[in-house]
């Protein structure tokens, strides 16, 4: 078996990591380690949860431990996607460093350039940084790049979905040629491969998963969920999310819930604290001293779901996640594999539940062709519920119509003497003749002129005036 003592580490960063409490090293820290120390490149691959940080900083801290800084020219560099994960790679040197005097400096966004800027002008053994603001100090003449001994590429397959390899590439032609190169990732992508095959010279490839596989301690499982509109998706979804998290009940310490749109981050986390639940979002347009702020609580237990972008997916050390939930299917396959990483991490177990809808059906797929395993349905919770509801009054109905069965015909209570006698004494009522009813005759409209006068014509008929039934005659001598 072997130790850390086997490894030809410094002194004093073997005290360091018996301080910490490491006994023996992961099997990438044990492959990787030793041809870092020899000065060669090193290409790592693993599943993420596996040590893959300390697999360089342990090495470039021995390496580094001669020498000493010059102003504005950083001795080593260690490029990471995130700013979470950056600051995580700058604790992992403080805990290795604690028996040495290293400098270190940290170059991210959402920290002032001025506070940045005294740090590179005292002078740094190791430069810690993400892509975009190591080029702004560069391109606003505050950092060189020529004294580069060593450089880390840490989740290169995560800069390339982030967008990142032009300004790697770019990163890569402003060291200088001889630096030692080690590239650490869980999976390696054909545009990787070109990247590695360009930029390291011949490096030691350490492999010790199977590419994109998942850890054996993680239970996994997916709903299938079909929702009744278009419109009503997100809100159902959420019902689903909450049902899922009382169904684990306490075996749900705490979470991570992973969307894939910073807007739903928001929603949801609104969402769940809506209905009781201890949430906070984060993602990349918030405040970094939010961020920081929110990881930290997480990281205590004073947290208790975080609701996360693929920001926090990546490398984030965050020990004793019980689950994980994927709010949505992550739109690359790789992604499953690192959001899922963030629980059973270190041996532990860990649950991993995702919600599936049919046009998250492609994605979901290529994740299984991905891992190479059928991920278990899990039944809805909510349709199991409704399904219970809807059987229960049926039961009851049964149970009434059962009961009327069985009881006896009740005989009519039997009447007082009194009452019988009113009803003796009460003469019979005689039917009434039934009237014949006489055709109505439906009255003449009559029309009313202007000043609402009756102009209907008189003077026929009945109404005929005698001076017309006189004859010519008559009416000539009258």
């Amino acid at each position: 078996m072997t130790k850390f003592s086997d490894l030809k580490l410094d002194p004093k960063v073997l005290k360091a990591i018996d301080d910490a409490g490491y006994e023996k090293p992961t099997p990438i820290q044990a492959g990787a380690i030793p041809p870092a120390l020899e000065g060669r490149d090193v290409l790592g691959i693993a599943q993420t949860g596996t040590g893959k940080t300390a697999s360089f900083t342990l090495p470039m801290i021995t390496l580094l431990a001669k020498g000493r800084a010059r102003a504005r020219m950083p001795r080593s560099l260690v490029l990471c996607p995130t700013r979470e994960l950056a600051a995580q790679v700058a604790e992992n040197f403080d805990t290795y460093t604690k028996h040495m005097k290293l400098t270190k400096a940290l170059l991210i966004g959402g920290v002032s350039f001025k506070e940045q800027d005294a740090l590179i002008d005292r002078g740094v053994d190791v430069l810690i940084a993400t892509p975009g603001r190591l080029l702004d100090h560069f391109e606003r003449g505050k950092l060189l790049l020529t004294g580069v001994q060593i450089m880390v590429v840490d989740e290169a397959d995560r800069m390339l979905d982030m967008g990142f390899i032009p300004d790697i590439e770019r990163i890569f032609s402003l060291t200088p040629f001889t630096r030692q190169t080690l590239f650490f990732s869980a999976t390696m992508a054909p545009e990787i491969e070109r990247i590695t095959n360009t930029f390291l010279s011949a490096p030691e490839r350490i492999e010790v998963a199977r590419q994109a596989t998942t850890s054996e301690t993680i239970t996994q499982g997916v709903v299938m969920m079909k929702p009744s509109r278009r419109d009503r998706e997100g809100s159902e979804k959420r019902t689903l999310l909450r049902a899922l998290i009382e169904q684990e009940g306490e075996k749900c310490k705490n979470a991570i819930i992973f969307c894939n749109r910073k807007v739903d981050v928001d929603i949801t986390a609104k969402s769940l604290k809506k209905y009781g639940y201890d949430a906070s979002p984060i993602h990349g347009d918030l405040d970094q001293s939010h961020r920081t702020k929110t990881l930290d609580g997480f990281r205590d237990g004073t947290l208790r779901f975080l609701v996360a972008s693929d920001v926090a997916a990546r490398g984030l050390d965050i020990p004793n996640v019980s689950h994980v939930f994927n709010f949505d299917v992550p739109s690359h396959s790789e992604d499953y594999v690192h959001r899922i990483g963030r629980t059973g991490r270190a041996g532990r177990e860990g649950t991993a539940l995702m919600i599936c809808t049919p046009r998250d059906e492609k994605n979901f797929d290529a994740i299984e062709a991905l891992v190479k395993m059928e991920i278990p349905r899990v039944e809805n919770p909510v349709q199991a519920k409704k399904a219970a509801k809807a059987e229960k009054p049926e039961e009851k109905v049964e149970e009434k119509v059962e009961e009327k069965a069985e009881k006896p015909a009740r005989s009519k209570p039997a009447r007082s003497r009194k009452s019988s006698e009113k009803v003796e004494a009460a003469p019979e009522k005689q039917p009434e003749p039934v009237k014949q009813e006489q055709p109505q005759q439906q009255p003449k409209k009559q029309s009313r002129g202007r000043g609402g006068r009756d102009n209907r014509v008189v003077g026929m008929g009945d109404h005929m005036p005698s001076f017309i039934a006189l004859s010519f005659e008559e009416r000539r001598a009258s």
